[in-house]
């Protein structure tokens, strides 16, 4: 079993989350498959997901340590709790609810509170959480995120919503610890089309562009 310490430098490196919402269990083996192929380890396998809690622990048996498989929209300790034991490495929430971050840091497991205002932020940090997911980030952009992290330099920033390949460089640079890709990574249409090998293409694209974005300055 990995500890937190390993689990955390795995989720910043490269530093894209692909958060999955699936629109069935059945599609989580080959999309993690996928993703993995192109280089993205750390997969958000949402609670919106049909037997989300069943499809982690699938998932943990089927690629072990190959992957890196969390849970995401939690919205309670015991939820985060039951997918933990599911085999749920990260825990990740929309909201800051301080019991999920207990809930998480009691099992040793990385946990991910959602906050959009600096105060929130801050408040999810004082509740323990490792990361803070900014969240809706896509009417925020990278200069809020700088903007956040002048007098709060100690927060881990994870936007979601609204990152694509064309600002993941943006965000990396304006501080960022991580990044979460939604549909613009794990597609409605590539799911429904089952394109795996798209899907692989567009992972190789997003990684490649988070390590170009972390490169020093020439």
């Amino acid at each position: 079993m990995r500890s937190k310490a390993e689990i955390l430098a795995l989720l910043q490196d490269p530093g894209i989350i692909a958060v999955v919402r699936a629109p069935a269990a059945d599609l989580v083996p080959p999309l993690t498959a996928a993703l993995l192929a192109g280089g993205i380890r750390a997969i958000e396998i949402t609670l919106t997901t049909p037997d989300a809690l069943a499809a982690i622990a699938a998932a943990r048996r089927e690629f072990g340590d190959r992957a890196l498989i969390g849970v995401g929209t939690v919205l309670d300790a015991a939820t985060a709790r039951a997918a933990i034991e599911a085999g749920a490495e990260f825990v990740v929430s929309p909201i800051t609810r301080p019991e999920i971050a207990a809930a998480a840091r009691a099992a040793e497991r990385p946990v991910m509170l959602g906050a959009y205002t600096p105060t929130e932020a801050q408040l999810a940090y004082e509740a323990g959480a490792d990361f803070i997911k900014l969240f809706p980030a896509d009417g925020l952009g990278p200069n809020y995120v700088k903007a956040l992290r002048a007098p709060l330099p100690h927060l881990r920033i994870v936007p979601t919503g609204g990152v694509e390949l064309g600002n993941i460089a943006a965000f990396l640079q304006a501080g960022c610890a991580a990044l979460g890709a939604g549909s613009s990574l794990v597609s409605p249409l590539l799911l429904r089309d089952r394109d795996w090998a798209g899907l692989t293409r567009l992972a190789a694209e997003f990684v490649a562009a988070a390590r170009a974005a972390r490169l020093p300055a020439a």
